[in-house]
């Protein structure tokens, strides 16, 4: 197994190299840069011209290349976040034409926010006994919603929700379940705050009394809104298992390792045991990274179908590898960790003693993401391995 890029790739990559060369390195220039980067092929390569992308044919090494040359410059490629990550991609494998007209470009652009809907306060991991339902007016084209979903991250800057509720009340479990976009400006909704320990409100309860949306705003077939939200999960488990996002945090935590002082007053990084930890996580890492460049190379040949279980497991790998950078660092920050973080100084690739903090913290979170990891577990036992399914879902 060959798992070294070709030379045809290797060019691209140093014409890629000449271009993030030219970046400025100041925020104001982002948008302008990230706008070169489009026409160039470059960023949002594969999403059609028409909905706002590069308008390339797909190409899972290419995209591999952009993602690594862009994190290594830091400089503003795409978008990270809800609406670009896990709508749009979602939108352009099921989304109507009229959708992905209307909802992909401004999102791609940022100007468009989205919140995820789906977890409510008796159906987290149990997504598929959600309770919110929809009925669909006949006489005035609408669907009417009602409900209360809980940990919506983001809620409180969004300006759209997807969110799943129940559309058909005689189906069983999740063969009833209908995927919308709504517009969280609409009457009837209302949005309140879950403050964190970082003392932010992130997270929200969001609550719906008779809205009233457009019919077309229904992504897939009625009821098979279950089918929809998978399509999404697995881009959200792709995104929390972005080795762009623990790279970032693993090289944070050799910095704070060489700046952090033992009680002798010695550098953290000069004792064997710490040492030992970070080669033990870089190790993982490396085993990641190797992992993404094997599902590269099934996908480029057409063999992705056979790898759905390794990519489960991705996620599960990422989160593991994210809480031993995050256990190691809180070790080594030492009682610094008992005072209150600035809650402005979370940040994925934290640098100070209170962003780290304020990472810890924010990483109790993170674990969640894309399901738990107990239900990761599941899945790849039920899914990859054949093993019993859980008797509640047979």
């Amino acid at each position: 197994m060959d798992l070294r890029y070709s030379k045809e790739h290797e060019t691209f990559r140093q014409e890629l190299r000449q271009f993030l060369a030219r970046w400025p390195g100041q925020e104001s220039s982002e948008v302008a840069f990230r706008q070169q980067g489009i026409e160039r092929g470059y960023v949002y390569r594969s999403i059609p011209a028409e909905y706002g992308g590069g308008g390339q044919e797909p190409n899972v090494v290419i995209d591999a290349i952009l993602q690594e040359e862009y994190g290594h410059a830091g400089a503003p490629g795409e978008v990270v976040g809800i609406g670009p990550s896990m709508l749009a991609p979602t939108l352009l494998e099921v989304g109507s034409e009229e959708q992905k007209h209307r909802f992909i470009p401004p999102t791609l652009r940022g100007e468009l926010v989205w919140c995820q809907g789906y977890s409510e306060p008796n159906a987290g991991s149990d997504l598929a006994s959600l309770r919110s339902h929809a009925t669909l007016d006949v006489d005035r084209n609408e669907w009417r919603l009602s409900g209360h979903k809980i940990w919506t991250s983001g809620a409180e800057i969004a300006d759209y929700m997807f969110g799943l509720f129940r559309s058909e009340p005689d189906a069983a479990r999740n063969r009833g379940i209908s995927y919308f976009l709504i517009d969280l400006t609409l009457p009837g909704i209302e949005i309140r705050p879950i403050v964190d320990l970082l003392d932010t409100a992130h997270f929200n309860q969001v609550f719906f009394d008779d809205v009233r949306i457009p019919a077309d705003h229904l992504v897939g077939k009625r009821g098979e809104g279950w089918k929809v939200a998978n399509v999404t999960l697995r881009h959200e488990r792709s995104m929390i298992a972005d080795i762009r996002w623990i790279n970032g945090l693993f090289e944070s935590l050799v910095l704070l390792a060489k700046r952090a002082r033992t009680a002798d007053g010695r550098r953290a990084s000069e004792r064997v045991d710490i040492r030992r930890r970070l080669a033990e996580i870089d190790g993982y890492l490396a085993s990641h990274v190797f992992t993404t460049r094997r599902l590269i190379s099934a996908a480029s040949q057409g063999r992705e179908d056979r790898t759905a279980g390794t990519r489960m497991m991705m996620k599960l790998a990422a989160t593991r590898l994210r809480e031993r950078c995050i256990k190691l660092g809180d070790e080594l920050i030492g009682d610094a960790t008992l005072g209150a973080p600035d809650r402005l100084l979370y940040k994925e690739n934290p640098s100070t003693d209170s962003e780290w903090t304020a990472t810890c913290m924010r990483f109790l979170a993170h674990a969640i993401g894309g399901g738990t990891s107990n239900i990761q577990r599941n899945i790849i036992g039920e899914r990859a391995l054949g093993l019993p399914r859980d008797p509640l879902y047979r």
